[in-house]
């Protein structure tokens, strides 16, 4: 372990580049749902989850769209991980015919409890670090484990605390 601050290997992302990405994601997932390639709905992990969830259902031409909120970190600090709001049981089934997307896979541990929840599940990010890359079925792009990604969402010309707290 080094004592680099998560913005000394920082990986930045631009609104542009999660939308380019989100695409092509979406396009590496189009006709690999198991009815005729059709996915029944995409399950967004909130929070960063949404955006390329959005993109994805946009592209795939998916109506149904729900989210699940997984909280796994305290800021930048990684935390025990806690479901917090889930879809419906009679949406999610098993979890066949459903994506499941979020921004990136890290360690893994997010994807590990909606792999329990939803085993059918076809879990997707836009990026994933080597620990988590064995959760995912797909990615577009894979960084270092000690990479800190910077999501447009945090950013600003400098970064930016959420209104209300840290996490």
């Amino acid at each position: 372990m080094t004592d680099r601050l998560p913005h000394e290997k920082g990986f930045h992302i631009s609104w542009d580049q999660m939308h380019r990405d989100s695409r092509a994601l979406a396009w590496r997932l189009d006709g690999k749902g198991p009815d005729d390639g059709a996915w029944r709905a995409v399950v967004a992990i909130t929070r960063g989850g949404m955006a390329p969830a959005m993109i994805v259902a946009r592209e795939l031409d998916i109506r149904t769209v729900d989210t699940i909120s997984i909280k796994s970190y305290d800021h930048q600090q990684q935390s025990e991980a806690q479901v917090l709001k889930k879809p419906d049981d009679a949406l999610m089934g098993d979890g066949t015919g459903i994506l499941i997307i979020d921004d990136l896979v890290d360690s893994g541990k997010t994807l590990e409890i909606v792999r329990e929840l939803y085993p059918n599940a076809h879990c997707a990010t836009v990026y994933a670090k080597p620990k988590g890359e064995p959760m995912v079925q797909d990615f577009i792009t894979g960084v270092s484990q000690d990479t800190w990604i910077f999501f447009p969402w945090d950013m600003a010309l400098q970064y930016v605390e959420p209104y209300r707290g840290t996490d």
